[in-house]
């Protein structure tokens, strides 16, 4: 009877994948027969106010593809009812639709949220126009149990390399939100460009913001557009799309590099480098520069200085700082770093490094907050709280587990969007290498070198979107998608349900709505095995 059971379920699941074309794919769904069709009569409910923000987002959309008003108001009767149920996760929600009613529950406005996300997949795919439908609104009738798979689903957007306009950011934002991401890491500060306002360090704004041109091509060809770039977010700025993204339930992570990808920071302030009297460009080539920051006392002041504004714009409790790709040339050469490695009884430049970050991150813990860095980090111990983000591989990452340290895994060869996705040949510029949305979709997070309770340290996964090669947002929308929509599966969906044709399947019926949001995804996958 227990196999017959399972069969039953399976079969019904099968159904329901190949029936419903949901991105991610919700923990349970269970079809049924009929429809709802959204009519003059129907009403939007909600029992509590933490739903009432949602449940008007869904008025918004049904008023916009109707001809016809539709209300949302606190009401415990509605055909289209929100209400909570404190027996449910943070996240989770059930969505039972039937001809008569749409029923959501959820305990949080998060989970209404995420429930929204679904029932407009639901939905014909022109509800994402903004425009009105010809005909009825009507959408299968169907029972869906959900919740996330990992607490921690990411994209980050690097806008060091480029300035994205506010507008070009929230849209970013806006994608996530669709898909149930919820965390946006800001990559804000770069060797070639520093994009953040800090009230005590004026220069950063004025000097460190702004390079003369940019590379064109690949680096070995060494040709220059010779216009200046420039741009930088003021904190106002910070604070509206910190608020944009929260009503998303979207939490915002800035990264604010050191010691290492900071030579915008030494053209403003040389001081903080090896020399003084070096006149210090904002960078100008790709890769990574060695010009860093030096572990002087002045330069612990200035990155304290720094991070205490950075901290009151960001309620998030992370400040990611970097601490990657970081070259001991300068360090090694220096008789200040090499006799601060004597006094502080260190072996070498590495260990030199790691007191680095150690003092950041005791600066960092005593504010209330938490460090998180890429797994070089790791080198020399950390708090016990700090969280690792493992891109070279899911090495760093296993190892960070092991030693008790949350982790997000973000391997550059799985989850590193300026990789080409097709034929060099087919594809607008980008970095290199290879990764096809098949590959990205191949990742599993929990790695078999971990053990079950070192695996709960895996809190969940980050797609990175590098910008050396890509400008602006329609070019980085052509990168990200549809690969971020692998990294939201497998972020949400429960790891026994993951099939990539079945995938693929439910993506290709999936295009008519980003076709709706105007999303500029590339077609690579379409012709993919």
């Amino acid at each position: 009877m227990k196999h017959l059971i399972l069969l039953v379920f399976v079969s019904f699941t099968g159904f329901a994948q190949n029936a419903y074309n949901l991105i991610p794919l919700p923990k349970e769904v269970i079809p049924t027969q009929g429809h709802f069709v959204v009519k003059k009569s129907t009403s939007i409910g909600f029992s509590n106010a933490e739903f009432a923000p949602v449940a008007n987002l869904l008025q918004e959309y049904l008023h916009r593809a109707s001809t016809f008003p539709i209300s949302a108001k606190a009401s415990k009767s509605s055909s289209i009812q929100f209400s909570q149920n404190s027996s449910l996760g943070e996240e989770a929600y059930t969505l039972q639709i039937s001809s008569k009613k749409i029923d959501i529950q959820a305990k949080t406005g998060k989970g209404a949220f995420y429930a929204l996300q679904t029932l407009l997949q639901l939905m014909p795919a022109q509800i994402y126009a903004g425009t009105p439908i010809a005909g009825n609104i009507s959408i299968s009738n169907v029972l869906i149990k959900d919740e996330p798979r990992f607490s921690y689903r990411g994209l980050m957007l690097d806008v060091g390399r480029y300035y994205y306009p506010v507008e070009s950011v929230k849209r970013f934002i806006d994608l996530m939100a669709i898909y149930k991401m919820n965390t946006f890491h800001w990559h804000l500060t770069e060797d070639q460009g520093w994009r953040i306002e800090i009230k005590k360090y004026p220069l950063l704004t004025s000097i460190s913001s702004v390079r003369k041109e940019s590379m064109l091509g690949h680096y070995k060809d060494q040709q220059f557009d010779g216009k200046p770039h420039g741009g930088f977010y003021t904190q106002e700025e910070v604070k509206d799309i910190v608020a944009y993204a929260a009503k998303k339930y979207i939490d915002v992570i800035p990264e604010i590099e050191m010691p290492g990808h900071s030579q915008a920071v030494l053209a403003a302030y040389p001081q903080l480098g090896a020399n003084s009297d070096k006149l210090y460009k904002v960078k100008t080539k790709w890769g990574v520069s060695e010009d860093v920051l030096f572990p002087r006392e002045e330069t612990f002041s200035f990155l304290e200085d720094v991070l205490t504004e950075v901290m009151t714009l960001f309620p998030s409790q992370y400040i990611h700082i970097g601490g990657d790709e970081c070259p001991k040339t300068q360090w090694k050469e220096s008789k200040f770093c090499q006799d601060l490695i004597k006094k502080l009884g260190l072996k070498d430049e590495h260990e030199l490094q790691s007191y680095f970050i150690r003092r950041i991150d005791k600066f960092v813990t005593s504010k209330g907050k938490k460090l998180l860095g890429w797994d070089e980090i790791l080198e020399g111990g950390l708090s016990p709280n700090a969280m690792v983000m493992s891109w070279r591989g899911t090495k760093g990452g296993v190892e960070a587990a092991k030693q008790n340290h949350d982790v997000v895994m973000s391997p550059n060869s799985y989850f590193y969007l300026d990789y080409y996705q097709a034929d060099p040949k087919t594809q607008p510029l980008a970095i290199g290498g290879n990764l096809p949305l098949s590959k990205c979709y191949s990742f599993e997070p929990n790695l078999p070198e971990l053990t079950a309770e070192e695996a709960k340290h895996v809190v969940g996964i980050q797609a990175n979107v590098w910008t050396e090669y890509i400008s602006n947002i329609n070019y980085a929308e052509y990168m990200t998608y549809p690969r971020a929509l692998a990294l939201s599966e497998i972020g949400w969906s429960p790891k026994e349900s993951k099939n990539y044709a079945d995938f693929k399947k439910r993506l290709t019926g999936h295009l008519p709505a980003m076709d709706a949001m105007k999303i500029n995804y590339s077609k690579a996958f379409l012709t993919q095995p």
